[in-house]
């Protein structure tokens, strides 16, 4: 490969000592999507900073922080600053690199938390990353010189949830309180913390209390109209909105569909639902397979992942529910509709709606979109006024708005 991307120096490359490294480097950005002009720069910027390290061997494991060390001479480039990352994200794909252990002082008890979730309490792997953030950044604000645990007070829990309610609201602030509640909790369990902290007024929130999430299914129509479809990009942003719109996925179910969970024969997807780790297979209509169809024949590019949805610019890989989310934000905002202050789950909650405006009972809706109790599927169920408008009585006839009846 090096003599293919450089046939006129090729030389400086294949006489090299890091030559075998820079050919497994060149082969993996070749299959994770790099063009060949970009892979000629990186390799070349690769071979100056681990030929002036010293760095000769090809099989060896490297230390994060020495990998910083090769390109520190470059610090100020960005190209460079791009290969170090890129190069240590090789590394870790090939089990070659060594990240020495964060010196924080509260980091073994993040680690010990996180392991109590995943294997006490079976949380999935994003809600403990929640937890961890939520966590972090209490820590971060009332402990920044990294004291012990006990030296924690109600008083910094109350100065953190003030500063938080400058920019988060109560539901945000809500979640925070349940997350640092469950960790004090588990620390005094283990001595960690002498006094009890978990005693944390939790913010008051109301069900029902925000408004009404889902769009009219015309305006859902007219936003997937307005996509162009004739590039790759939005012919694959079509097929995951169509999706999300027809079948209410959730944006990470979408981000974690694969090519095999499509069924040709049997005209069905099946999904992975995040929340409750359970399979649901969801029957596909003839419009669904040809708009799958068609994204599979001339926008997906071709790649050995096995993700449905793939990034389109280098490096590829699946999409993150993130991504999706940017996704219909940046339609939404390019298709001129009334979709301010609406998101990604605005799509999810149409469905719903749509469904119940259709005369689905509300426990076949709740069992599409992957709740186990009534309560939760009722949330996407809120009533517009338009439709309290058509379930209004007509007043008596013969009666006259504004008489006054003293008989009341």
């Amino acid at each position: 490969m090096l003599t293919q991307l450089f046939p006129k120096v090729h030389a400086q490359y294949t006489s090299s000592p890091v030559a075998p490294l820079l050919e497994s480097f060149g082969d993996w950005l070749a299959t994770e999507g790099y063009v060949n002009s970009t892979i000629r720069v990186f390799l070349f910027h690769l071979r100056q900073a681990l030929e002036q390290a010293g760095s000769c061997s090809s099989t060896r494991r490297f230390v994060a922080s020495d990998v910083d060390a090769f390109f520190k001479p470059w610090t100020g480039d960005q190209t460079s600053r791009s290969v170090n990352r890129v190069f240590q994200r090789f590394l870790r794909a090939h089990d070659q690199l060594t990240v020495e252990p964060d010196t924080m002082n509260f980091a073994p008890v993040l680690r010990d938390y996180a392991a109590h979730l995943r294997e006490t309490r079976g949380l999935a792997r994003k809600t403990i990353e929640n937890h961890l953030l939520s966590i972090s950044a209490f820590l971060s604000f009332a402990s920044p010189q990294d004291n012990a645990l006990n030296t924690l007070t109600p008083h910094a829990i109350e100065a953190y949830l003030i500063s938080l309610a400058k920019h988060a609201k109560r539901q945000s602030i809500d979640l925070t309180v349940s997350h640092l509640r469950t960790f004090f909790r588990y620390c005094h369990d283990r001595g960690d913390i002498a006094q009890r902290l978990d005693y944390i007024d939790r913010a008051c929130t109301y069900r029902g209390e925000l408004p009404p999430r889902a769009l009219p299914w015309n305006l859902v129509s007219r936003l997937l109209s307005s996509i162009d479809r004739t590039g790759r990009t939005g012919c694959r942003d079509y097929t995951i909105l169509y999706l999300l719109a027809h079948y209410g996925l959730r944006p990470s179910e979408a981000a974690s569909l694969v090519i095999d969970a499509i069924d040709w024969t049997a005209k069905t997807l099946r999904v992975a639902q995040s929340k409750n780790h359970s399979i649901l297979d969801l029957p596909l209509c003839d419009e669904a397979l040809q708009v799958l169809r068609d994204y599979l024949t001339d926008a997906r590019p071709a790649s050995p992942h096995r993700y449905l949805f793939l990034c389109a610019k280098a490096p590829v890989h699946g999409l993150t529910n993130h991504a999706i989310a940017r996704i219909y934000k940046a339609h939404a905002q390019r298709s001129g509709l009334p979709l301010y202050g609406s998101s990604v789950y605005s799509l999810r909650h149409s469905f719903a709606m749509r469904l119940m405006e259709r005369g689905v009972a509300v426990k076949t809706i709740g069992d599409l979109l992957g709740h186990h109790t009534l309560q939760s599927a009722c949330t996407y169920l809120r009533l517009h006024v338009e439709a309290l408008r058509e379930v209004a009585l007509p007043l008596p006839a013969g009666s006259d708005r504004g008489e006054c009846h003293e008989d009341f």
